[in-house]
Formats: structure tokens, C-alpha cells, sequence
């Protein structure tokens, strides 16, 4: 019962703080678009919208690691496991320039979503070939622009924490535009806020560490298939071993 209502006291806090975090994003976007067509200070500030979120979420004891490995205006494809619908609010703490990639029932979410659809983040309906097609295409444009992307290969949660398979669209990205992979990992979201669940789940401990990038000419001469398959398992090895250390608190 206690689980169930820090819950619903938590949605109603991020339904509250929702309105006037939007109204200053939507004053934010008509300020800066002119100069600031990329919306750099639009997401860091969406950032830290999410981040307040895991900030005031005592329970939520978030460790980071890595984050000086993330180079200043590098364009990257970034791929990390899918384990919670957590896992967009734990990212968010790394505060660097990206696109999101997301199921585009979240654009419909009113406020969260409309501020989604402000910073020009991806949208995709699953299984929607066209749609795919659109994703793709959206995706070239902001790497083009210099807009790092940011995707879960997995395509959907994983139910029991493990990293399922790859889909290729991050990587056929990442060879037709000639960017580099930045692999991130995420551990213990799912027990914090596991799959079909909006219940909290006392004191949980969650892990993220930035990967090594992977540069272009590492897999320039793979195929997409090869490439999807070389960062899968980067990153199952990672999120292995991340259970057995603990990194300092962000």
C-alpha cells in the first residue's frame, strides 16, 4: 500500500511541475530558435526538467560513470539497453546534445510530449514500415546537422534485465553517415521501475557508464549486421561486470 501511494504522489508532483516546466520550454524555444537552430539550450533545459524527476526521488540512488568520455560537440550515435521507461530520465542526467528516438505515443503525452515535439526529437510507430523509413530519414538529417541521436536498439523494454537483440537502424546510421558509436549502459532500472509498472519499489540502486566510443574506422569496413552484433556484445559484457562494481554517485 506505502509503494502505491509514493507512486501516485509521485505522478501527481510530475503532472503538477509539468505545466510551468513546458511554459518556460515553449518561451525558451521562441527565444533561442533564431540563433539556436540545433535547440542545444532547449534540451539541456529538458534535461534538467527529467533530471529534477530522479533528483527529488530520494529511493532513486542514481551512480554515472564515464561521463568525461563524452567529447564537447561530438557527433555520435548512441546506443545504450532498454531495460525501464526509467531509463529516459537516468540518460537525461548526462546532460550532452542529442536527438531522442521514441514510440510516438509518447509525442501524445500532453506536456512531456509537447515539449518532445518542441525539441524535434524522432518519432516512430512500431512496426510501421513508412515509418521507419521517416525515422531513418529524420535521424540523417539531425547527424547531418550535428546532432548526436540518441536510440535502444532493442527496440522495446527488456522484461527480465537482459539485452535482447539489436535492430540495425542505429547502425546502418551510423555507416551511412560516417559517425562514430557511443555505447552506453544502464543497470537496475528495471527493478526500479520494471516493465508493465507504475509502482514503486523502495531503495533501488542504479548503475549508467558511457562506453568507450567506438570511432568509424572501427567497424567502417563491417557490415550493419556485424556492427550491431560487435556493440551488443560491448555492452552485455558491460552491464556483466557493472554488477560488480560501484562507481561514485553523480
Amino acid at each position: 500500500m506505502f509503494n502505491r501511494i509514493v507512486s501516485v504522489v509521485f505522478l501527481v508532483f510530475i503532472a503538477l511541475t509539468s505545466i510551468p516546466l513546458f511554459l518556460t520550454a515553449l518561451l525558451l524555444r521562441l527565444a533561442t530558435y533564431p540563433f539556436d537552430r540545433r535547440l542545444r539550450l532547449l534540451h539541456l533545459f529538458t534535461c534538467f526538467w527529467a533530471s529534477l524527476y530522479t533528483w527529488t526521488m530520494p529511493a532513486w540512488r542514481i551512480y554515472i560513470e564515464g561521463r568525461e568520455k563524452i567529447r564537447k560537440n561530438a557527433t555520435y550515435m548512441v546506443v545504450s539497453n532498454h531495460q525501464s521507461q526509467l531509463d529516459i530520465l537516468v540518460a537525461f542526467r548526462l546532460f550532452f546534445h542529442y536527438k531522442w528516438v521514441s514510440k510516438i505515443e509518447i509525442f501524445r503525452v500532453p506536456l512531456i510530449g509537447w515539449n518532445m515535439r518542441l525539441n524535434r526529437y524522432v518519432q516512430l510507430k512500431r512496426g510501421d514500415k513508412q515509418s521507419i523509413e521517416k525515422m531513418l530519414r529524420d535521424c540523417a538529417v539531425h547527424l547531418e546537422e550535428g546532432s548526436s541521436i540518441f536510440m535502444f536498439p532493442e527496440g522495446t523494454r527488456s522484461p527480465d534485465g537482459e539485452v535482447k537483440a539489436f535492430k540495425p537502424g542505429a547502425f546502418q546510421l551510423a555507416l551511412q553517415k560516417n559517425v562514430p558509436i557511443l555505447p552506453i549502459v544502464i543497470s537496475g532500472t528495471n527493478k526500479a521501475l520494471p516493465k508493465y509498472s507504475m509502482n514503486f519499489n523502495g531503495v533501488q540502486k542504479i548503475y549508467v557508464k558511457v562506453l568507450e566510443e567506438i570511432p568509424y574506422e572501427a567497424f567502417a569496413h563491417l557490415s550493419v549486421a556485424q556492427t550491431a552484433e560487435m556493440v551488443h556484445g560491448f555492452i552485455t559484457r558491460q552491464l556483466r561486470l557493472m554488477k560488480e562494481c560501484t562507481p561514485d554517485p553523480a
